[in-house]
């Protein structure tokens, strides 16, 4: 067998399929899932992040859902740490890593490594977060674009945690996230890794697919997940990284009245929607092999994909 550990990434935007196609290779292979979602690690908030379902997580074993309270953060190098133990761990046990989700920058930092990005300054942040107050976040992205246009240029202008960040970065490290990431450090993941991806040749489809899930989360009791949140956690506040998870926000507003049912769920669906394009951004500069995911059979290219590496890797 290769000596390196090996690692099969199933990546893709939001709604395009990918729990599905992991719970499907899960009884094709000896799989263990990997969770790369920065939403599916707060225990609690299930409806509104797509999270699997009891059943479905005890078909196969499933890692890094559920370990972090809404109130707590989680960081793309605690993410890195986390999956390198697991993956070195389901491979002492004879079984494959599949790592699937939708958090790019997850993926990116394991297969490339993390630059070293200075630690969050709270007094920074309030003074950012006041100044958006004053401009709003379309002008703290101008702000942005000026300093550091790579990043601004996949950003949406009212990302307002993305935003904040690296705005923050620029101050504290006096050079932009985009030349820091570049650089990266010596620590990528020496894993033999697999990259599938789960790409829509029809953006519309995946529009629709998006709309019709917020929907069925409406349907299944979200914004009572979101006030039984606020009761049992009594510290929640909008500027958690918690809820400013797409849907959440537009959640919380809309139960604070600041707007209607109709305006709720059409800034949710354009939310869902402005990720799933910041994702697709991501996806087009990684390597990967894509999957259509429009296609009636995501399983046979994705076994054939898999096929061929298990051969290649012996």
């Amino acid at each position: 067998m290769n000596a390196s550990p090996r690692a099969i990434l199933l990546m893709g935007p939001t709604a395009s399929g990918k729990t599905g196609l992991a719970l499907a290779l899960a009884q094709r292979y000896p799989v263990e899932i990997i969770s790369v979602d920065s939403a599916l690690v707060y225990r609690d908030m299930d409806i509104g992040t797509a999270k699997p379902s009891a059943a479905e997580m005890a078909s196969c074993p499933h890692h890094l859902i559920d370990i972090i309270n809404p109130t707590e953060a989680y960081s793309a190098a605690q993410f890195c740490s986390d999956a390198s133990r697991l993956i070195g761990e389901i491979n002492a046990r004879g079984n494959i890593p599949l790592l699937a989700g939708g958090t790019m920058l997850y993926f990116k930092a394991l297969r490339e490594g993390l630059s070293d990005l200075p630690e969050a300054d709270p007094a920074l942040r309030a003074q950012l977060d006041q100044e958006a107050a004053e401009h709003g976040w379309p002008a703290m992205h101008a702000r942005l674009a000026k300093l550091d246009p790579a990043t601004a240029a996949r950003l949406a202008p009212n990302d307002a945690q993305r935003i904040q960040r690296a705005l923050e970065v620029i101050i504290l490290a006096g050079q932009s996230l985009s030349s820091l990431h570049a650089r990266g450090r010596e620590d990528a993941a020496p894993f033999d890794m697999l990259p599938l991806a789960l790409i829509p040749s029809d953006r519309a489809w995946l529009h629709q697919r998006i709309a019709l899930r917020f929907q069925m989360m409406l349907d299944a009791g979200f914004l009572d997940e979101v006030s039984a949140l606020r009761q049992h956690y009594p510290a929640l506040n909008l500027a958690l990284p918690s809820m400013r998870c797409v849907g959440y926000r537009q959640a919380w507003e809309y139960q604070d009245g600041l707007y209607g049912m109709t305006d709720f769920i059409d800034k949710g669906v354009a939310a869902t929607r402005q990720l799933a394009k910041r994702q697709l951004t991501w996806l087009r500069a990684m390597d990967k092999i894509e999957i259509d995911c429009l296609m009636p059979d995501l399983l046979s290219p994705a076994c054939g994909a898999i096929d061929h590496w298990l051969t290649r890797s012996r």
